[in-house]
Formats: structure tokens, sequence, C-alpha cells
């Protein structure tokens, strides 16, 4: 049989089409959109871009942070829940994703059954600050304060039912002081209120009030984190300040749309692993005050089932009002 070179072209083309068609058809050969439930400039917004750099480098296509804030992050949640299960459109979300099935009477998706957790990122520590004209300077005077002024004290959160506010919740409950919720779109405007003294105190996550702190005009009084934050090593635990029971976990962490293959979900997870690694997000990190923290998609998952537990709990026992 005689071989011409068209004879030769369409045979090479026709093996070639297979090995085409698979790396055509692997993942991703678009971009990727990351939601991320809250404004930009939140901490979780700051940790997505983080991340998602590093990702879109690794993955050779865009990783597109889209910010779609508003209530307590469920509006987000609910874009995610209701997207195509083919890891083009993924959440990043914070602790509030345990928080929101008590604190919401109706939600248009299951905190659970809609999402499948690719891994954590990071341990986040909030940090109790309250403007220097309060004239108070440690955590114990600001419980004398408030024992003896029942009712007079307030704290800003991020939104109802936020990570914010429950943090804010449980030091309340296990430090047995009478104070009330001042509920704001997000961090920006909380770190406003109590830099102005018109709001006692706020557990913000240490990113949006390091310079602030820096600076004088906020004055650190405990983290509310397991251990003390590594941005602020002189600033004790609200355990160690004397109100044991208080630590509280503020998480940021990766989620997909129920469906969504494993092997996807997989890669995900390595490729945030593989971008926790960088020098650059190591760095950033370390401005944010945050500890890189990652699991396996299935000890993820049983994470979020025992915190949505907990929280049931937190929520019952600090009464809080469930919205409609």
């Amino acid at each position: 049989m005689k071989f011409t070179r068209r004879t030769l072209a369409l045979a090479a083309f026709a093996l070639a089409a297979p090995f085409a068609a698979t790396a055509q058809s692997g993942y991703p050969n678009k971009p990727v959109r990351v939601i991320v439930p809250f404004a930009a400039g939140s901490t979780t917004d700051i940790i997505a871009r983080a991340i998602s750099d590093k990702m879109a480098q690794s993955l050779g296509q865009p990783v597109v942070v889209e910010n779609r804030g508003g209530a307590s992050g469920t509006i987000g949640q609910a874009l995610v829940a209701q997207a195509a299960p083919d890891g083009y459109t993924i959440m990043v979300h914070s602790s509030s994703h345990t928080v929101s099935p008590h604190t919401f009477a109706k939600l248009p998706f299951d905190t659970v059954a809609d999402f499948v957790p690719v891994t954590p990122i990071s341990s986040t520590p909030n940090v109790l600050v309250i403007s220097p004209s309060k004239n108070i300077k440690t955590l114990q005077e600001l419980l004398a304060y408030g024992r003896a002024n029942p009712g007079k004290l307030n704290f800003a959160s991020a939104g109802q039912g936020s990570a914010t506010h429950l943090n804010a919740e449980k030091f309340k409950l296990a430090a047995k002081i009478e104070a009330v919720n001042v509920p704001f779109k997000g961090s920006a405007e909380a770190v406003t209120e109590v830099m102005s003294g018109r709001v006692d105190y706020y557990f913000s996550p240490i990113a949006p009030v390091i310079g602030q702190i820096r600076s004088g005009q906020l004055l650190p009084l405990a983290v509310g984190s397991p251990r003390r934050a590594a941005a602020l090593p002189a600033v004790p635990t609200t355990a160690e300040a004397g109100v044991p029971g208080s630590e509280f976990n503020f998480w940021i962490g990766m989620f997909a749309p129920k469906g969504t293959p494993a092997a996807i979900v997989n890669r995900l997870q390595d490729e945030v692993v593989k971008a926790l690694a960088t020098p650059e997000v190591k760095e950033r990190f370390n401005t944010l005050g945050a500890d890189a923290w990652t699991l396996e998609p299935a000890q993820f998952d049983a994470y979020i089932r025992d915190e949505i537990k907990s929280n049931a709990a937190l929520v019952k026992a600090a009464g809080l009002q469930v919205q409609n």
C-alpha cells in the first residue's frame, strides 16, 4: 500500500483526535467563578482573592471572585446552591455557613444537602476591639462596666447571625453580661461605628482593624480564638483574660454545589493546598493574622455537620431571633 502525505496526515489526525477531545473536556477549560457572599474588602473576600490568584496560575484559567453580599451571606449561598455542579461556580464562605440554618425561618437551600464541602482555607481569630475614648483598657474592665451597668453595653456585628455576631454571643453567655447586638452590613461600617465610640465593642476579624490597632485608633482587649493570634501575640485570648468557655473558631472555607463530581472536588482541594504553600499566600495570611487550615472533603463535611449542631445550641442559648 502506498502512503501519500495526505494519507499520513489524515492518519495522524485520526490518532490525535481522541487525545485532543480529552484535553478539551478536561477541567477546567473555561473561567471558574468564586462567589463570596459578603462585600468586597471583608476578610472572606481577601482570603478568597489571595487563593484565587494562585489557583488561576496553576489551573491555567481565570478564577474570578464575585461578591454577592446580603442577608448574612444567604443570597450568595442560594446562588451557588442553584448553580450547575460542574466546578465552574464555587463558593468561599465563612463560619456563617453553619449559622444560617438556625437564624432564618426559611432558606431557599439546605446547608448540608445542597453543598459539597471542599476544604477549609483558614482559621482567622476575631479580636475584641474598643475605642480608646471609652477609657477601658482590659477585658476585665469591660466586664466590670457591663456588670455594673446592665443593659447599657452594645456590640457591633457584621450582620445578624454572622460569625462576628456568634462570637460575641458566645462571649456574652460565658461572661454572664448583658449586651445588645447592633448589626451592620459588613465589617467596614462596624469598625467605623466602634472607632467613633457610638458602639462599644466589636469582635472583628483582624484584617479590617490591624491598621487602626497599630495607629492607636482601636484598642484590642482579647482575641476570641482558642489560641493567641500570630499578628497580635501580646493580646490574650478571652479565656486567658478570665472568660473560659468563650472560644470561637472563625474559619473560611470552600464549597461546591451538590452533585459536583468527586474528581473536581478533589482537584479543587489540591489546588487550595498548593496555593496555601506559596510564599505569597503565606505572607498575605501573616498580614491578615490568618492560619492556613485544610482538611480532606470528607473530613470537612463531618466538621460542618458537627458545627451546625453546636451552633443550634448556641443560637438557642443566646435566644437569637429567627429571621423570616
